[in-house]
């Protein structure tokens, strides 16, 4: 198998620390808001990774960070009137939610920032010990000219990081491109006790610090967004390999941005849709399949038409699915086994995935399996039940065990998930339309009738949102 290791910027064949063993960290949410469809793409593509990796028989564990204190916590609670962790909770089940809903198999450890302060602050001591972190006045950076190798993931020389970094102006630090470790706590922001005051952690400093206690010194993989490769990503070496004296990643993996009209898809540039608005609009299959339409380190345009295209797809696969079961059902082992090889489909799928996880070349096997068994099931032979039921498995283990796309044990209660959640967004929309025209009381009545089956609705700022209450 062939990782493209943005650390050397080629492919190189994957060799796991401890075999049959992998240890895989992906950069989770900052949780103050829901995450948009570029973050989407990126919490898929580590998802089918994971799972071709499991396939191929290794046992991995995946990691997947939640950071819930940072700045624009902060700004949001400020907003709302509210604290951090109010804000942090919400949005964490929310992500929560919204990945299950994807499709992504639940990560092996979920860890919080808050709940490492510790680790973090022994992390940051150990570097102060060896002369790399530096206190003024209760910020605590980190002197990247006192670390060899700074500017080795991203490829840069750090003369040129220095004159280009997307820094924060900041008369403490030494150096521009010093980054912080350990923030001093300003009037009325959380804070946790330190031996440089009161204060709150780096972004920096949290993933290197969970990711040393849940993998180890070096792990395996390291996925994430492209553009988390400078400065996140090069901070985290930095902190990592000075700390423990010992490589802190093995293989790097990043994923291209999703893009609006070419331009990268971004909450800041105002051009983005939350993964929660395309999937109350699209079932988990539309949108994984889209994605896995392309090359995860490659640049990826996103268009509604797209999706209808895609669609078309996913019917083809659904709907041979549907007439495989239908004749599993009437048909016997005494049939004819016709002659078709399905080891060389197997063997084409893995031959795709084992070159950097190559989905697009993967899902036209799929397809070409698709067109070519459509083309047995046309003869009038009497095929063996046994040839069904091998069709059947390997859409099992290739387009929903590795892809993702399909379920084939759940398959009715998706869709049927799907039309309850869009009977219910209709039942919001009248609801709201009664409430532009003061029809008041009708709109109370909606409400209340969805909270007697268990729909309770949520008004917020952003509009109404729900959540469907468990049944003991």
């Amino acid at each position: 198998m062939l990782i493209y290791n943005t650390l050397i910027k080629k492919k190189e064949e994957f060799k796991p620390i401890n075999p049959p063993n992998v240890t895989m960290y992906s950069c989770g949410p900052t949780v103050y808001n829901y995450f948009h469809l570029g973050n989407a793409r990126t919490f898929i593509m580590s998802d089918i990774i994971r799972r071709y990796l499991e396939y191929k028989g290794y046992k991995v564990k995946y990691v997947q960070n939640i950071t819930d204190i940072d700045d624009k916590i902060i700004k949001k609670a400020n907003e709302e009137n509210t604290t951090t962790e109010k804000i942090a909770c919400k949005y964490t089940s929310a992500f929560l939610e919204d990945i299950e809903k994807m499709n992504v198999k639940v990560a092996t450890v979920y860890p919080k920032a808050t709940e490492h302060i510790t680790e973090m602050i022994d992390l940051i001591k150990k570097l102060e010990i060896k002369g790399v972190a530096y206190n003024v006045k209760g910020n605590v950076f980190y002197d990247v000219f006192k670390f060899p190798g700074y500017g080795k993931l991203s490829g840069k020389k750090i003369e040129e990081l220095e004159s280009g970094a997307r820094v924060e102006i900041n008369e403490e630090k030494k150096n521009p491109l010093d980054f912080s470790l350990w923030k001093k706590a300003k009037k009325g922001e959380p804070y946790w006790e330190s031996p440089w005051g009161k204060g709150r952690p780096g972004w920096h400093i949290e993933c290197s610090a969970m990711s040393l206690k849940h993998l180890g010194k070096t792990i395996d993989i390291h996925a994430g967004g492209n553009d988390l490769i400078f400065p996140h990503h090069e901070n985290e070496i930095a902190q990592s390999e000075m700390a423990n004296e010992k490589p802190f990643v093995n293989y790097w993996i990043h994923f291209g941005f999703l893009n609006i009209r070419k331009e990268k898809m971004s909450k800041s540039l105002g051009n983005f849709f939350t993964a929660r608005e395309i999937f109350s609009k699209y079932p988990y299959g539309i949108i994984r399949l889209f994605f896995s339409q392309s090359h995860y380190r490659g640049p990826l345009d996103y268009d509604d038409t797209l999706l209808s295209s895609v669609e078309k797809g996913l019917e083809k696969i659904t709907n041979l699915i549907d007439e495989l079961k239908k004749q599993i059902e009437k048909s016997d082992q005494n049939g004819i086994v016709p002659d078709f090889n399905l080891s060389d489909y197997r063997k084409a799928f893995e031959t795709a995935m084992d070159d950097d996880f190559n989905t697009p070349q993967a899902v036209a096997v799929i397809f070409d399996f698709v067109r070519d068994v459509n083309k047995v099931l046309s003869s009038d032979t009497n095929i063996a039940k046994s040839f069904f039921q091998d069709a059947i498995k390997y859409l099992k283990d290739t387009t929903q065990n590795v892809l993702g796309i399909i379920n084939l044990e759940q398959g009715e209660k998706v869709e049927n998930i799907d039309l309850l959640n869009d009977l219910i967004n209709v039942l919001i929309l009248i609801r709201q339309k009664a409430k532009e025209e003061k029809l008041y009381a009708f709109a109370d009545e909606i409400r209340d009738r969805l909270n007697e089956i268990g729909v309770i609705l949520q008004d917020g700022r952003d509009g109404t949102d729900y959540k469907i209450k468990k049944k003991n």
